[in-house]
């Protein structure tokens, strides 16, 4: 009798088209690097005016990581740490390259890595890594590519983006293609098109569309969702980059692949001043050593080994996905990868209780910041030091460094011995943008409104000096 219930039982689940969880040795591995978005613009974050249900409920199956950190406050810097697991500055990568420059062949990436071990590789959206040949991702161990070189393009297809031989063009593999539409949604739709035709092996996907970097562009339902909202165009691009993640979620679903499969979720750096994002509670944006342009909203799900619907306030760096995707797919030589990074499984599944990391620390050109524990400072060349105790002053507006010497000095000097161990940044962005976020610092570490956020503004500024 029991073995006849268990064959109706198996018949009416077969007949009624449910797929049960693929078991696998090794679970798929999903990054969601989304571009610029702002700490507060998800709703799994706070947000109140921007419309987010998938990614939320995403979220809502995972842990929620509030003290989150990428490596770099913009794009290509914080890309080339997330995918070499390592501080980008220990290879020059500080600034974001100008077409000509990419990570240093010699490092190994999370997608090499997950390849030798048997992962079908693929990476979608931004790739900001190098875009001469060397440089791409089929040569950086993704086996599949869709999207663009640059660090940036028209969310439609237009003639100055999409000419062959472009860096801003869309290539799949390294042939020039086109598309239709709108960009954010194609993303999406190859991501899942990838997933039906890899759902027997375990794979890894690299999903970092341009959204919601600039330019600010949406289609017209969109906008015409948000008809009279303070940030339409924003809220528009947020509710396609949602609707996108949500059919990347549904075909994992479909196909029986979500209960296995580790997603992380993130954007590469904070809101930009530029997009109308907002950072708050956290002070600064895009560019700047301030919390706003380097902690993210961020979280991991993993619904057959994660326990659902936590928060984890420890220290954590973008660094760490590397380190985790490596623990989980069975890495070997992970020692050898020297990686700055450390696996989070055992902090999620409860096994290791305290911080990730104890110190974080950033640089790019003339600007510096350590994080050791609750203390930061921030380090400008030509500009007084700064010292917060994040715990008592999130907003980072209360500079300590007189009021407690031996503590600055203490963040000071681990910050120069880690600075020990790196190179010189291989390339810089330029004496205009150089000008620019110096003065940023300068208003930011003064407590007073900012003056200049891009070249238009610095001309302005100039010619009104």
């Amino acid at each position: 009798m029991l073995a006849g219930g268990v064959l109706f039982l198996s018949l009416i689940t077969a007949c009624s088209g449910v797929k049960n969880d693929k078991e696998k040795s090794k679970p798929n591995i999903i990054v969601l690097l989304v571009d610029d978005a702002g700490y507060a613009d998800f709703g799994f974050n706070g947000s109140k005016d921007l419309q987010t249900p998938n990614i939320d409920k995403l979220a809502s199956t995972g842990v929620v990581f509030t003290d989150a950190h990428v490596s770099a406050s913009v794009c290509g810097p914080s890309r080339a740490g997330l995918i070499t697991g390592r501080y980008q500055q220990r290879f020059g990568f500080e600034c974001n390259p100008n077409g000509t420059e990419g990570i240093n062949l010699n490092e190994t990436t999370m997608a090499a890595a997950l390849k030798q071990v048997g992962y079908t590789t693929a990476a979608f959206g931004k790739w900001h890594l190098g875009a001469q040949p060397g440089f791409r991702p089929t040569d950086r161990g993704f086996d599949y590519f869709w999207g663009f070189l640059a660090g940036g393009r028209s969310y439609f297809s237009n003639k100055n983006n999409d000419v062959e031989g472009n860096a801003h063009a869309i290539i799949e593999n390294t042939k020039h293609v086109t598309f239709d539409g709108y960009l954010t949604d194609r993303l999406g739709e190859k991501a899942v098109a990838f997933i039906d035709k890899n759902n027997e092996n375990p794979f890894f996907i690299y999903w970092a569309p341009n959204a919601v970097h600039t330019p600010m562009e949406a289609t017209d339902e969109d906008l015409a969702r948000f008809e009279g909202h303070p940030r339409q165009t924003l809220a528009a691009m947020t509710w396609a980059l949602d609707r996108a993640v949500g059919n990347i979620v549904d075909k994992l679903d479909e196909e029986g692949l979500l209960n296995n499969t580790l997603i992380f979720f993130l954007s590469d750096n904070g809101g930009s001043a530029e997009n109308t994002s907002i950072n708050l509670p956290l002070k600064g944006f895009k560019g700047n050593k301030y919390e706003g342009g380097q902690r993210v909203a961020f979280f991991a799900t993993w619904a057959s080994q994660i326990q659902k619907g936590e928060v984890f306030h420890g220290l954590t760096s973008s660094l760490d996905i590397y380190a985790t995707a490596a623990d989980v797919a069975g890495v070997t030589r992970v020692d050898d990868l020297a990686l700055d990074g450390v696996s989070l499984m055992p902090f999620l599944k409860n096994e290791k209780m305290g911080q990730p990391h104890e110190a974080l620390f950033w640089r790019k050109d003339k600007m510096a910041a350590a994080r050791v524990r609750n203390l930061k400072i921030i380090r400008v060349e030509n500009l007084p030091p700064v010292l917060y105790n994040l715990e008592d002053d999130l907003g980072e507006t209360t500079n300590l460094v007189h009021k407690d010497p031996q503590a600055f000095k203490s963040v000071k000097g681990q910050l120069e011995k880690w600075e020990e161990g790196l190179m010189k940044p291989l390339w810089t962005e330029g004496q205009t943008w150089d000008t620019i976020t110096w003065m940023i610092h300068q208003d930011l570490m003064n407590n007073r409104e900012v003056r200049v956020k891009n070249p238009g503004q610095l001309n302005k500024f100039r010619s009104n000096d």
